[in-house]
């Protein structure tokens, strides 16, 4: 049973493919998480599925509702909690979740039952008649999970639901979505760039670059598929060491990373303990200074490096410099 099909979704701006031939199914009641960097396409995804953009082709149904065809049927099987704040801040927790309720055309008893359900899901309910610009970050993230949960949807979409929040109001953040999930049968769709969260919530990752998909599977499976451990070397010579190493069938893996004086090199190994020893043999052969070595289990951040070639940190940071370029060069026209 499927809460989301997609098939060969795309969104096109000019000559740019925001999102380039996605298909994906999302099974009923599971946390799916779209992994990417900022700009990769998961916001637009989101949208498109929500029927807040027409995607240029391909076919969409969520709940089994064409996002096309019966956008009003999808809109009411569904929530969704926005990037930006939403809430208004001049009215109680209780006044938003009402003025939500009155919109989707909630009966005054079931409504005035309900608020009290979501606040205390979101454990909120002592805070219900404060004004939300007294709430801290993390209590305007809870209360606008609430609002989204107000109408019974089947599916919720959370848009990067823990950005900006410092990492112990994230992870409870994170408590707060495993409970919906669990409590409500809700299927949970989130937007992430953040690997230990999509590790840690997710029961199945799309992740996405330059909107294409370019792995799908369980957070565990990704992980795996990359190699059992990661053997990390700071290495004077990495180019000529990876290309020494290629003829080595124990190495699943490698990729070279941080061009400097001493670069990164990354090798995708099993048993990397009794690994290590044969590398650093291979390298006094060689006459290649090693300057550190590391070991520890795959990420999903070596997944995504694994796939692309850099980490997703270096994506956002290349998107920066570009905007950064942009800006410099629109400045100098203007003088």
């Amino acid at each position: 049973m499927y809460s989301i099909k997609t098939d060969k979704l795309t969104k096109k701006y000019g000559d740019l493919r925001a999102v380039d031939n996605i298909s994906l199914n999302v099974k009923k009641d599971e946390i799916f998480g779209l992994l990417g960097p900022n700009g990769a396409g998961k916001t637009t995804i989101i949208k498109m599925l929500a029927t807040l953009l027409k995607p240029t082709s391909g076919f969409a149904e969520v709940c089994g509702y064409n996002i096309l065809s019966d956008q009003d049927a999808v809109r009411k099987s569904i929530g969704i909690v926005f990037q930006n704040p939403s809430t208004d801040i001049e009215l109680t927790g209780r006044e938003n979740l009402d003025f939500h309720a009155r919109i989707y055309n909630m009966d005054k008893d079931v409504r005035q039952e309900r608020i009290d359900e979501v606040l205390d899901l979101v454990e909120l309910s002592d805070k219900a008649d404060i004004f939300v610009k007294n709430y801290s970050g993390g209590m305007q993230r809870r209360l606008e999970i609430a609002r989204g949960l107000m109408h019974y949807p089947n599916v919720l979409f959370l848009d990067e639901p823990t950005l900006g929040l410092d990492a112990q109001t994230r992870r409870s953040v994170w408590e707060y979505i495993k409970r919906l999930n669990k409590d409500e049968k809700i299927t949970v769709v989130l937007t992430t760039h953040y690997m230990d969260e999509a590790d840690y919530l997710c029961d199945r990752i799309v992740i996405i670059d330059h909107g294409k998909v370019i792995a799908h599977d369980s957070p565990a499976n990704l992980k795996n598929s990359i190699g059992k451990d990661i053997i990390s070397l700071q290495v004077a010579d990495g180019k000529n060491f990876l290309n020494t190493l290629t003829a080595f069938d124990f190495i699943k893996g490698m990729e070279l990373h941080d061009e400097s004086l001493y670069e990164s090199l990354y090798l995708s190994v099993e048993d990397g303990e009794r690994m290590i020893p044969r590398i650093m043999d291979i390298a006094h052969k060689e006459g290649v200074i090693v300057q550190s070595v590391g070991l520890r289990k795959p990420t999903l951040e070596d997944v995504f490096l694994h796939f692309t070639g850099r980490t997703i940190r270096d994506q956002d940071t290349g998107k920066k410099e570009h905007f950064q370029r942009m800006v410099r060069e629109r400045m100098r026209g203007t003088r």
